[in-house]
């Protein structure tokens, strides 16, 4: 019974760190792998590509021939919206953003990542960082951060920017507090609400509910 109970541990154990793993090598990408997607022109023109977004380099990445490569600045002028899966994209301040909520407002979500890289071996067993920006710069330059694996030692924590259109305006918030102050006529309601359904920056889902529910206030 004992040995069954530790093969189970160590088969939880080596499941959790998989699993770990996984979202590692692939946490500076929104999607687990290139998808097929369109990208519509503002000409009306439809190319379909294997697709996903890069929030390390913050581009929008295809596969071409066996190639990654980026949407260029010239080339985002005349995109209108990225299809992916059922997931929209369009293009904000040269950047592009996901609409997650469209009604009265318009919610978009724009995906970013720090990055930690490794630093060169040290004395007694330590390592120093600072070679980080030659690190960067090699990685960079050898198509490394294109790929859905970074190489070892690269540590990615991956967060997320919003953007809120709001009587024709599109302002930018990084916190409940200044969400908050984006409704000034609506101070009380939006505190009410987060006082009693406790939403968190860091779950979009709950993030579009309070939208909503100011949406339909």
């Amino acid at each position: 019974m004992k040995k069954i109970v530790v093969i189970s541990l160590l088969n939880l154990v080596f499941a959790l760190t998989f699993a770990q793993r996984q979202g590692i090598e692939l946490s500076h990408y929104i999607f687990p792998g290139f998808t097929e997607g369109t990208v519509l022109m503002k000409s009306g023109l439809l190319n379909k590509a294997s697709l996903n977004y890069n929030a390390l380099s913050e581009e929008m990445i295809f596969e071409d021939k066996g190639k990654k490569l980026a949407i260029g600045k010239d080339e985002m002028e005349k995109v209108d919206t990225v299809f992916i899966m059922t997931r929209k994209f369009f293009i904000l301040n040269d950047k592009f953003v996901e609409l997650i909520y469209r009604s009265g407002y318009e919610l978009y979500a724009e995906y970013k990542c720090d990055v930690k890289f490794p630093g060169k071996p040290a004395a007694y067993g330590g390592t120093s960082e600072t070679s980080s920006v030659t690190t960067y710069s090699g990685v960079y330059n050898n198509g490394a951060f294109y790929e859905l694996k970074l190489p070892d030692g690269f540590t990615v924590r991956p967060y997320t920017m919003y953007w809120l259109k709001k009587d024709g305006e599109v302002k930018r918030f990084v916190s409940l507090k200044q969400l908050t102050r984006l409704f000034d006529d609506r101070k009380d309601i939006i505190r009410e609400y987060i006082s009693t359904h406790r939403p968190d920056y860091d779950d979009q889902e709950s993030l579009i509910e309070l939208i909503r529910y100011l949406d339909e206030k």
